[in-house]
């Protein structure tokens, strides 16, 4: 068989695409909802990892050091498989989720506390020679100028949620890459991975160019 035939064979990609549209909505659904819990939830990490008192601040740079070292992969496979030895069972997605979004968390508190220190520190005591309470000042005055550093960084994260969502595979999860790998076994041909690869491209490619038009955005306002 040609190198067409073998990769990009138009009759099995063809078929193939009910199924590489299932995977599709799934690997869309985990990655918003792993962002949509895991950002937030950084946010409320970095604080705790800047303004708390000490003790939960070395507990902050623990979980945030250990997810960011530890493979997503093997934070993915403790949740589903180890866990039920501690009489905790959790179905596939779920699993998937919590893993995801424990993980995203970490990254993004690291790159919420970049932006928040990014901030002169001349907006605090502006802040407070006006009397404004800690709180207010967070809100009102330094994340809103945090939030614009971090946009960039954090778009990048997203973008790597939703490639790593292809390892939830490992837990029979069927999302984009499951089902690719089905369709394969089905046809006994790679194109469909091939098509996967290619919905990847699409789906995430306009983000990748989002990024580099923030970052050189941000760094001409910077410079002006």
């Amino acid at each position: 068989m040609s190198l067409v035939e073998t990769f990009f064979n138009s009759d099995v990609l063809m078929s193939a695409i009910p199924a590489l549209l299932r995977g599709l909505w799934n690997t869309i659904l985990l990655g918003m909802m792993s962002i949509l819990i895991g950002v937030p939830l950084g946010l409320i990490i970095s604080l705790v990892r800047l303004y708390a008192p000490k003790p939960f601040r070395l507990l902050a740079v623990g979980y945030i050091d250990i997810l960011r070292a530890t493979p997503v992969l093997v934070v993915l496979i403790l949740i589903y498989y180890a866990l039920p030895f501690l009489g905790i069972r959790l179905s596939s997605w779920a699993s998937a989720v919590i893993a995801f979004s424990i993980v995203m968390a970490a990254y993004s508190a690291e790159v919420f506390r970049s932006g928040i220190e990014s901030v002169s520190r001349g907006q605090f005591e502006a802040a407070a020679a006006l009397g404004l309470p800690f709180i207010v000042t967070l809100y009102k005055v330094v994340l809103p100028q945090a939030v614009r550093i971090v946009i960039p960084p954090m778009t990048s994260n997203c973008v790597s949620m939703f490639k790593d969502t292809s390892l939830a595979s490992t837990v029979a999860l069927p999302e984009l890459l499951k089902e690719a790998q089905d369709a394969q076994a089905l046809y006994a041909n790679p194109s469909p991975l091939i098509g996967a690869a290619l919905v990847y491209i699409i789906l995430l490619w306009p983000m990748v160019r989002l990024v580099s038009m923030l970052e050189k955005r941000f760094k001409n306002e910077k410079a002006h």
